[in-house]
């Protein structure tokens, strides 16, 4: 008989090796799930399309938003989602990355909030996760600046990839108003009902959880302050970290060591930000 390793005999650095495999685990376990949902909707007969519920897996976010796939604005945005999956122009991300935030980051460890707009709409840059780019593709210039930031924060030397899904096992919670996106058609998807679930996402965040860290990036991200009760959290606002903006505010903001200060203060692990 095997015996596991007693937690108790670990060092504090060894603890945290332990959770952060346990959380990559359980975010390549869900996207497993989600990538197989959707080829077997396929049956060999071409494109498969699931409804938006069948996309997210992570079972303790559907716990925190029960019924709000059911509401009609819902519906009408999955019908929306799933037409433009059946059209001949590309959407991204792909089907099983729509929810890689939400699938990434479980609900009741969430312990930072960061709020993009819109995916990326270039051929294999979307990952469901906002800033974030597969390894070896390029990285954009927003994330780009994010590095430089990082760099004259807290010294951390500039990835050559723009891959952020250590941060999203750290409990960062890294998802977009919007959550799909026509190639090549910024914002092709507004208005179509993923505002008024990313805004229950954030309502659902702020009353039932306290502590979260929300870093609000520029004016559309910072409009959604309203939603939460700053008696409760952390509300961090700096300038968008685009090529026209990042010296406007962003550059010298120090939100990554604000952040983990925030948490240290709270006896809540901060993020390793090194990737």
């Amino acid at each position: 008989m095997v015996r596991s390793a007693d937690s108790s005999n670990l060092t504090a650095e060894q603890k945290l090796r332990v959770q952060f495999n346990q959380s990559l685990a359980n975010a390549k376990r869900n996207l497993r799930i989600c990538a197989e949902r959707v080829s077997k909707s396929t049956s060999g007969k071409g494109i498969g399309i699931l409804k938006l519920e069948e996309l997210l897996v992570e079972e303790t976010w559907l716990e925190a938003i029960p019924g709000e796939f059911q509401k009609p604005y819902a519906k009408k945005l999955g019908e929306f989602v799933e037409s433009e999956i059946k059209s001949s122009i590309p959407i991204y991300p792909p089907q099983h990355l729509i929810f890689n935030a939400l699938n990434s980051t479980p609900f009741d460890k969430v312990k930072a909030v960061i709020i993009g707009q819109d995916p990326y709409h270039g051929p294999g840059q979307a990952m469901g996760l906002s800033f974030s780019v597969p390894q070896g593709i390029k990285i954009p210039s927003s994330l780009q600046n994010m590095y430089k930031e990082l760099q004259q924060d807290l010294g951390c030397s500039i990835p050559s990839h723009g891959n952020l899904e250590r941060w999203a096992v750290q409990f960062i919670d890294y998802f977009l108003i919007m959550f799909s996106v026509r190639q090549h058609q910024a914002n092709s998807h507004a208005k179509k009902g993923w505002e008024q679930f990313t805004d229950s996402v954030i309502e659902t965040i702020s009353k039932k959880k306290t502590g979260i860290v929300f870093l609000l990036w520029g004016n559309y991200a910072q409009a959604k302050s309203r939603l939460i009760d700053e008696t409760k959290h952390h509300i961090l606002k700096a300038a968008h970290p685009s090529g026209l903006s990042a010296h406007r505010g962003f550059f010298g903001c120090r939100h990554f060591s604000r952040t983990n200060q925030i948490l240290d203060e709270a006896d809540t692990t901060p993020i390793d930000w090194q990737l």
